[in-house]
């Protein structure tokens, strides 16, 4: 199997370039083109989750030495999530070299959360099988590598912190609120509203409601803690 030129010029943006190119040829293919001649990266993606978690976890672990695992958990959780791996596949523009159905590209499938953070641990798994795990944690460690020196020390999704905090204080769950939706239907951009009883409030911007949602709660625990 020959990679195409894009997908040369993509290896150098992972940092590994493939003895076995056909790895990463199915690492980019997603569901929506796969045939009976042409497999997904449905099972690279399973096996590149575990992948990540433990290079994370080892990460970690080195890190903090003195991190006990209630501490240790919500990091991880925040290195190896989703949106980390989506981030991540943005950086080295994966989306550009996926290949994906006529339908997914029309709805603005490669700028898609989870289509991206898929491909991106599916990736990973290509690397591990093609070059071995001390290779895949490298390059794990330098695509990763911002995140983890910046991981907060309580990095509990910032919704879950917002609840607990109104919790401690006696206040009902805060509520959350689409203000607008723009851009078209393959792309929109959401604006939410997060609100407590008390009157305080906080808004943010972003591609899907979950992320805004994140946004607004952090925004609003930011504007709480510096009163």
């Amino acid at each position: 199997m020959k990679l195409s030129s894009d997908a040369k010029v993509f290896q150098t943006r992972l940092g590994h370039v493939f003895t076995k190119p056909g790895l990463l040829i199915r690492a980019l293919t997603h569901p929506s083109i796969a045939s009976a001649n042409r497999d997904d990266n449905q099972r690279l993606e399973f096996l590149g989750d575990r992948v990540l978690g433990l290079v994370m976890a080892e990460a970690l672990l080195a890190q903090d030495a003195a991190a006990t695992e209630g501490q240790l958990a919500p990091r991880f959780n925040a290195l190896v999530r989703k949106e980390a791996c989506a981030d991540v596949a943005r950086e080295i523009d994966l989306g550009a070299v996926l290949k994906l159905g006529r339908s997914e590209m029309l709805s603005g499938g490669r700028r898609k959360e989870a289509l991206l953070g898929d491909a991106m641990e599916a990736v990973i798994a290509a690397v591990y099988l093609d070059a071995g795990f001390e290779v895949a944690r490298a390059v794990v460690l330098r695509l990763w590598r911002g995140r983890i020196g910046a991981v907060e020390q309580d990095a509990r999704d910032a919704k879950t912190a917002l609840q607990e905090w109104a919790q401690a204080r006696g206040l009902p769950p805060p509520e959350y609120a689409e203000l607008k939706r723009s851009g078209p239907d393959h792309a929109p951009i959401f604006t939410i509203v997060a609100r407590l009883t008390t009157g305080e409030s906080a808004e943010a911007t972003a591609g899907s409601k979950r992320q805004a949602e994140q946004a607004a709660a952090r925004a609003l625990l930011d504007q709480l803690q510096a009163d």
